[in-house]
C-alpha cells in the first residue's frame, strides 16, 4: 500500500530547531495525557535516536528507511513504530506504518544464589535497591521513587506508588532490608536520592560486570533490574500455585500479563534448601529469609526454601 500523501507544511518542518522543539512538545503532550514518566523518557529517547540515525521526523518515509537498516529486534521496531505513530497524532501527520511481529521471549530466571551474589557484590546503595526489588517484585521506577515516608518501621512494610497503570501495593519486608535502607544517607526525601535513573543504570552495569568477572559466572551479566520482578513472580507462583496472588503481587490489571509465570521454571521435588530452628528467634530469621515451615522433629522446627 502506498504511503498517504503528506501536506507540504508538515514535510517542510525538518530543520534542527523545529525538530528539537517538536520533541519537547511531544514530551509535554505525553505528560498531559497521563503517561508514566518512564514511558515518556523512553519515547523521547526513541525520537532523539531516530533523528541521530538520520531520520526526518516530518517525513515518515525516512523513518521507514532508518528502521529497515537497523538490526533491532522485531519487538523494538514495533515499539519504535508505535512511538512514531503516537508522535504523528500530535503533529497531525499520517503514514502507512510498517508491520513488525513481536517475538515472545521467555525471560531469564537466575538462581537465588546468583541474585544474592550480585546483591552482595554491589555497593551499599545498589545492594539496598536490588534487595528491595528481590523482596517486593516492584518495577525499578517504583523503587526509585520510594520516599522515606513510605517506610513503616513499626510494621516492617513498604508502601508502593504504582506506575504504568498498576495497582498501589504494600509489602511486608525483612529486617535485613530495613537495616540496609536505614544505613543509606538521608540527603533528600527520596530513599535512593534524586540522581537520574538512566545514569544509574550505567553504574549498575559496571558493578554487575565486576561481580560476574570476580565469580567467573557470565550468567550474572544477564540479570537486569526487571529480572528481579520475573524471579520473584516465578518463585511465588511455584510456592503458592495461585496466579491471582501473583497478579496482585505484580500489580497487574490484566491476568494475561501474569500467566507467563506459570511456565518459566520447572522445579524438581527435591530442589530445596532445608534449615532447622531451635528457637523462635531462629525461626523468625528463617521466615524473613524466605523459608517456609514444614514440620517439627526432635524439638526442632524444619523449614525449606527453593534453591
Amino acid at each position: 500500500m502506498a504511503a498517504e500523501p503528506q501536506n507540504t507544511e508538515f514535510l517542510r518542518g525538518n530543520d534542527q530547531a523545529t525538530t528539537n522543539g517538536k520533541i519537547v512538545e511531544y514530551e509535554f503532550w505525553l505528560l498531559k495525557r497521563g503517561y508514566a514518566q518512564s514511558t515518556i523518557e523512553c519515547r523521547v529517547r526513541i525520537m532523539k535516536r531516530l533523528v541521530k540515525l538520520g531520520a526526518n521526523l516530518f517525513d515518515p518515509e525516512t523513518i521507514k528507511e532508518v528502521l529497515t537498516k537497523q538490526t533491532w529486534s522485531e519487538g523494538r521496531k514495533e515499539y519504535v513504530t508505535e512511538t512514531y505513530s503516537n508522535f504523528l497524532i500530535m503533529v497531525g501527520g499520517k503514514w502507512d506504518p510498517p508491520r513488525y511481529c513481536r517475538i515472545e521471549k521467555i525471560p531469564f530466571i537466575p538462581t537465588e544464589q546468583e541474585i544474592d551474589q550480585l546483591i552482595a557484590g554491589c555497593g551499599e546503595k545498589t545492594s539496598a535497591l536490588l534487595q528491595t526489588l528481590k523482596e517486593t517484585a516492584i518495577r525499578v521506577g517504583e523503587a526509585w521513587r520510594l520516599k522515606w515516608i513510605d517506610i513503616d518501621y513499626v510494621n516492617s512494610t513498604i508502601r508502593i506508588t504504582p506506575e504504568k497503570g498498576s495497582h498501589a501495593r504494600q509489602f511486608k519486608v525483612s529486617s535485613k532490608l530495613l537495616a540496609m535502607i536505614t544505613m543509606l544517607p538521608k540527603k533528600s526525601d527520596k530513599i535512593f536520592g534524586t540522581y537520574d535513573l538512566r545514569g544509574y543504570r550505567t553504574s549498575f552495569t559496571r558493578q554487575r560486570k565486576r561481580t560476574a568477572n570476580k565469580l567467573q559466572n557470565p550468567r550474572i551479566n544477564q540479570i537486569t533490574f526487571h529480572t528481579f520482578r520475573h524471579w520473584k513472580a516465578t518463585m511465588e507462583y511455584h510456592k503458592t500455585k495461585d496466579i491471582l496472588h501473583v497478579m496482585r503481587l505484580l500489580g497487574h490489571k490484566n491476568i494475561k500479563n501474569t500467566l507467563i509465570y506459570t511456565q518459566l521454571v520447572t522445579f524438581e521435588d527435591d530442589d530445596f534448601i532445608c534449615k532447622a530452628a531451635e528457637n523462635v528467634k531462629e525461626a523468625k530469621e528463617l521466615i524473613e529469609a524466605g523459608y517456609e515451615y514444614v514440620t517439627e522433629m526432635d524439638h526442632l522446627k524444619l523449614f525449606r526454601k527453593r534453591k
